[in-house]
């Protein structure tokens, strides 16, 4: 079975479905989280944290 792509591999689901997918073609359980989380990259998937830090405003330096 080919592995969850697209929008739906950002969401939670999609992830477990590839991990499961993965470890179900005899994968070792860090190796099928890693190519999981791989696929939701590749999909744009973007940690809510980073993502607020990336976008959060610069503090100046006292000088």
């Amino acid at each position: 079975m080919p592995l969850v792509t697209g929008a739906r591999a950002k969401t939670r689901e999609g992830i477990s479905e590839n991990i499961r997918i993965e470890m179900d073609a005899g994968k070792p359980q860090k190796q099928a989280i890693a190519i999981a989380l791989a696929m939701s990259r590749r999909a744009g998937n973007m940690n809510r944290r980073r993502l607020a830090r990336k976008n959060a405003p610069r503090k100046k330096k006292a000088a």
